[in-house]
């Protein structure tokens, strides 16, 4: 019966100017979007029973989209690697390409963050949220002892990568099997080279979306294998942990790829909850979202009015608003407010909004401005035209902080924007006026792009 479902075309979704390969299969009336872990090859899938008949299962019950990211498989090649919100993008230019408006999605492994992040930020996209073997951070820190340190990786990566070796960490059921073990290889080889395998773990080294787990408001599976190996079940536990009422499956088994093992187990629990009646209402997209919120400041504007008088100040505010705004366009971000000397935005990609600051601050300075900057990356509601919510005093009393000439961020937009180039330098830990704690701060050095 499963076996009807033939190999679909390979199809080309545009993002960024890049061509993304997807697929898209089965007969379900609810789509499922695989988001994939470090490597994929959408077309090589087919050719292994064991990945081929588990698609095969998902198509009975789902419209299953499939696709390789930016950099690997069948996608474009480029320079670098992508950042996060440059991997949400492929994901909604593919949604938007296949004609999905929401759907269930599937985020494996090192897809898992971009997963969580995904749901945070665009809610009215996601009708459940599965993460299966899953982490919230790339690498090992001091209060995060469950993943192996970036020297680690790249050493275990080195000694496997493309070799038939892979297996007893991705398969540990098939030791034994040299023709397996083979073709894991060959389909590591097929998806990226040793080189841009390392590139893509260094650059993954600080991605952290733990600061984000409480704001995965839609329903959400937590799968994992108690013994799986390069993605220990702490993880998986730590997810569920903090994911608000995450439902939490852990099964026996040891491999990390999900169609080696106890596959039958895994497609039935994806099953299981992705065609569930939804518990949770559809969100509306004005309610409650993931944003980072821009808050900007000219330094001395009091001072700088009375001396232009108010004429020459009147234009020297227009012009300011005129390079605000065109940087707004240019990195996608939404114009809130402005109260004259300022301006408050909101942004859906944390780098885009770092980008856009340092931008602006460059620009005024050719008008004779200096201009100061605050971001932080948090959950954002709906007021009438404008937005609320603790996310967005948090990023107006980072401003506060920041000198002439400085972008000032939170813990978050750092830990978020890993990979993207975006360098930050320490600017110690400030009390922020009106929100409880400590909060340590960092100063966006000049960006390389």
């Amino acid at each position: 019966m499963s076996d009807e479902i033939p190999v679909p075309q390979t199809q080309y979704a545009e993002s960024d100017g890049l061509s993304i390969a997807y697929q898209v299969f089965g007969s379900g009336t609810t789509d499922l979007v695989f988001v994939p872990g470090i490597v994929s090859h959408i077309e090589l899938n087919w050719e292994y029973p064991n990945q081929a008949r588990m698609q095969r299962q998902l198509g009975q019950h789902f419209r299953v989209i499939m696709f390789d990211k930016r950099g690997q498989g069948l996608s474009d090649r480029f320079e670098g690697v992508p950042t996060l919100e440059e991997r949400m993008d492929d994901v909604r230019d593919v949604m938007h390409a296949a004609g999905s408006r929401r759907a269930v999605l599937l985020a494996y492994s090192e897809g898992g963050a971009m997963g969580a992040l995904f749901t945070a930020t665009y809610p009215e996209r996601v009708e459940r949220l599965i993460l299966l073997s899953a982490m919230p951070r790339f690498s090992w820190a001091p209060d995060y002892p469950h993943r192996p340190t970036i020297e680690q990786i790249l050493q275990n990566t080195a000694a496997a990568w493309g070799k038939p070796e892979a297996v007893h960490t991705f398969a540990p059921s098939r030791i034994g099997d040299d023709a397996f073990a083979e073709a894991l290889a060959r389909y590591q080889r097929q998806s990226t080279s040793p080189s841009a395998i390392k590139r893509l773990h260094i650059a993954n080294d600080q991605i952290d979306v733990r600061a984000i787990l409480p704001q995965v408001h839609r329903p959400t599976l937590i799968l994992h294998r108690r013994g799986d190996r390069p993605v220990s079940v702490a993880n998986g536990r730590y997810l569920a942990d903090h994911v608000p009422e995450a439902e939490y499956l852990e099964l026996p088994g040891n491999d990390h790829l999900p169609a080696e093992g106890d596959a039958e187990r895994l497609v039935e629990a994806i099953v299981r909850f992705g065609t569930a009646q939804a518990s949770l209402p559809t969100p509306d997209t004005a309610e409650r979202w993931l944003a980072t919120v821009l808050f900007t400041d000219i330094v001395g504007s009091t001072e700088l009015a009375v001396r232009l008088g108010d004429a020459a100040w009147r234009d020297l505010q227009q012009r300011f608003h005129a390079i605000g705004r065109s940087e707004l366009d240019a990195h996608r971000g939404r114009e809130i407010d402005t109260a004259g000397d300022g301006l408050f935005a909101t942004f859906d990609g944390p780098a885009r909004a770092v980008r856009c600051a340092a931008a602006m601050v460059r620009g005024v300075k050719d008008i004779g401005l200096d201009l100061r900057a605050g971001l932080h990356t948090g959950e954002v509601e709906n007021a009438g035209a404008k937005v609320s919510g603790m996310a967005v005093h948090i990023g107006a009393r980072i401003s506060a902080h920041a000198g002439a000439g400085e972008v000032l961020v939170s813990t978050t937009v750092k830990d978020l924007v890993a990979g993207s180039g975006l360098r930050f330098e320490p600017r110690g830990v400030k009390p922020l006026k009106g929100v409880p704690g400590d909060w340590p701060l960092y100063r966006a050095l000049s960006d390389p792009a």
